[in-house]
């Protein structure tokens, strides 16, 4: 056999193309993933990219956000639970899933274990908002409305069992008005669906209708909190409308429960340097958000609290998934 280079560079050749391919795998390998169980635009949405985009300022890696739609949070939730348990995948929760767990009859995996909670890294107010065409502007007239009309008023939410449904529903339990529920593939998706309207409302988080509401595209009724939010003073708390509905929305982070003791405590760290920086204070606190980056004990705590207090209300409203 002719070689047309010399054996000897020809194997120095191959072993810098392995070299090349192992440390490309490696390299790929590295890069955290933030699924979404929703689609863009949701504050979920917003929440991850916000992370995706300076982690890598801490950890010195990449980060990518992955969109994983469908069954209301349980296609992403369910592709994080059965992820390697390295600390690469890691789940962006939110209220919807001790929601989900409360009332769903059965889930692919036991929510109860099947995660380890690193953080709780934000909250804000859920927001009632409706189209410009319904001719109402307070929450009481809203009621009255929906009463007068039946069957005319619908409503979008991000999926079954989702913070948007069960607002939504907690909304009808306590106000008494009848509306259809129209499920989207994610809050994003279901508040595009009211500003074409082709829903009337939604009960979504202040973050993702905040710029809509103050273009006029929506127009918001109350915030459910006691307390009226700081970024947007001009919308009526629940509490001021006659209505007991504080109800916060909260985000953070979740891995794999196998994933190993001194990974999750490495997340932490990492997270809530992120969180700390002054440019994503400022970025979240823009949207609504109030940073809070809690302890994964205190995050551990909230979410097993969650599917408590969801649990009894599902119960005593008797609300079913649809």
């Amino acid at each position: 056999m002719i070689f047309k280079t010399s054996p000897l560079k020809a194997i120095y050749t191959l072993i810098f193309g392995l070299a090349l391919l192992v440390s490309g795998t490696l390299c790929a390998a590295q890069i955290t993933t933030f699924v979404v169980p929703y689609g863009a635009g949701g504050s979920t949405d917003i929440m991850a990219r916000v992370m995706a985009q300076y982690l890598p300022q801490v950890t010195g890696q990449s980060a990518i956000v992955e969109n994983r739609t469908g069954g209301g949070g349980l296609v992403g939730w369910g592709a994080v639970a059965r992820s390697a348990p390295d600390g690469l995948t890691v789940l962006t929760n939110e209220i919807s899933f001790p929601i989900s767990a409360a009332l769903l009859p059965s889930m692919p995996f036991d929510p109860k274990t099947a995660f380890a909670h690193i953080t709780i890294a934000a909250s804000v107010p859920h927001v009632l908002v409706v189209h410009p065409s319904v001719p109402v502007k307070t929450v009481k007239e809203f009621i009255a409305y929906a009463k007068a009309n039946p069957g005319k008023l619908n409503y979008g939410s991000g999926g079954n069992g989702t913070n948007t449904h069960m607002g939504a529903e907690l909304f009808k339990n306590l106000s008494g008005v009848f509306s259809t529920h129209i499920p989207y593939r994610g809050g994003g998706p279901a508040l595009v669906g009211v500003l074409a309207g082709d829903v009337q409302w939604m009960v979504t988080a202040l973050s993702g209708a905040l710029p809509h509401i103050k273009s006029g595209k929506v127009r918001a009724l109350m915030v459910t909190a006691n307390e009226r939010s700081p970024v947007a003073p001009e919308i009526p708390s629940a509490k001021e409308s006659g209505l007991d509905m504080d109800m916060p929305f909260w985000l953070g982070f979740s891995v794999p429960a196998g994933v190993p003791a001194p990974v999750q405590a490495k997340l932490h760290k990492d997270f809530t340097t992120v969180l700390a920086m002054p440019e994503v204070k400022k970025r979240l606190g823009e949207m609504g958000f109030s940073v809070i980056a809690s302890s994964s004990a205190d995050a551990k705590k909230l979410v097993e609290s969650d599917m408590a207090r969801w649990s009894k209300l599902i119960k005593a409203a008797g609300i079913k998934a649809d």
